[in-house]
């Protein structure tokens, strides 16, 4: 599978900022000091305070675009201020991208039309007005993100976690994440480079890793897969943990990782399937497909049966006791294969 480029959305991000200077001098300065203070301000745009859970389209942050006239940028009203000034940044580069010819045909450009792209466009270009390159340089080594390294740059800004994450998501030496965990575990931002990017709110919480650095006030490392869905894990990776003030930051590579004087790849050819077995037919199989909500199993590829009443398709053999699928006795029979 082919993923989404650091340097595109780099590319594509300074070119925001380019329109910006040419179409508003001045104004990366000051929404880089109060971006929603400066974006109330806009004709033509309106800053809309929406609860968290009506924010969400579809985005990387709690926020939401919608065009018009005045075109909205929606804001989760309950977060904080840095992380609102980081959203509504986001979503600005949505408006710029969606409005702009010369943005535009660089997304349709793209072979799926340019979604990606205009959402990871929008986290870099927020992240560059918060975190310049320059303040970036003085807490991030060319050998790239530590994860105090990473808290250390929050620290001395006043953006917010996200901004934090994807500024140092931008120097990750290999492909990998930048994870931003709450207390449960559940993610509450991800900033990926060259890996298929983790669902926002996904649970965590299981992960070795992230289970020991929840109970060791933060602090872990080691070699872990994160989970995506349905039984479903990433590839290999390092990972090293660092607690920021109620959060859990985790910087996880496939190699070259900056904590440690060795670290070969560990990398596999990506997301690994769940193994099932066919409540019916007793195929086994491997599969990426989105489980069945009542049974978690998969449809089997030779039957096309998930595992729903598998109950009545099982039976007892008389002679091993193993509770085996129907496919495994002849007709009526109470002796399975196996054992006849």
């Amino acid at each position: 599978m082919n993923y989404l480029r650091r340097a595109a959305a780099r590319t594509q991000a300074q070119a925001m900022r380019t329109a910006l200077q040419r179409d508003h001098p001045g104004a990366d300065q000051h929404l880089g000091v109060g971006a929603l203070e400066e974006l109330r301000q806009w004709p033509g745009l309106e800053i809309r305070d929406v609860p968290d859970s009506r924010s969400g389209g579809g985005c990387s942050v709690s926020g939401a675009y919608f065009a018009g006239t005045p075109a909205v940028l929606a804001i989760a009203s309950s977060a904080s201020l840095a992380r609102r000034d980081f959203t509504a940044l986001h979503e600005l580069g949505h408006h710029l991208q969606q409005t702009l010819v010369e943005l535009m045909d660089v997304l349709l450009a793209q072979p799926d039309g340019g979604t990606a792209l205009e959402d990871a466009a929008c986290d870099a270009f927020a992240a560059d007005i918060l975190l310049p390159d320059t303040l970036a340089d003085q807490h991030i080594t060319a050998a790239g993100p530590t994860a105090d390294a990473a808290v250390a740059l929050w620290r001395v800004g006043r953006a917010s976690r996200m901004a934090a994450c994807v500024k140092a998501s931008e120097r990750l030496p290999a492909p990998g994440h930048i994870l931003l965990l709450a207390s449960d575990g559940t993610l509450a931002f991800a900033a990926s480079h060259g890996l298929p990017p983790l669902r926002r709110g996904s649970d965590q919480s299981h992960i070795p890793v992230v289970r020991t650095a929840l109970s060791a006030r933060g602090r872990a490392e080691g070699r872990c897969r994160f989970a995506y869905r349905d039984g479903i894990f990433g590839e290999e990776l390092y990972v090293q943990t660092a607690a920021m003030d109620g959060y859990l930051l985790a910087v996880a590579v496939t190699d070259l990782a900056p904590w440690k004087t060795f670290a070969p790849s560990v990398r596999h050819n990506g997301p690994e399937p769940a193994d099932y077995t066919c409540a019916h037919c007793g195929e086994d199989f491997t599969s990426y497909t989105r489980t069945c909500p009542h049974c978690e199993s998969a449809p089997c590829p030779d039957c096309g049966r998930c595992g729903c009443d598998r109950k009545i398709s099982e039976r007892q053999c008389t002679a091993c006791f193993i509770v085996h699928p129907a496919a495994m006795f002849d007709g009526t029979g109470s002796r399975c294969r196996d054992c006849d």
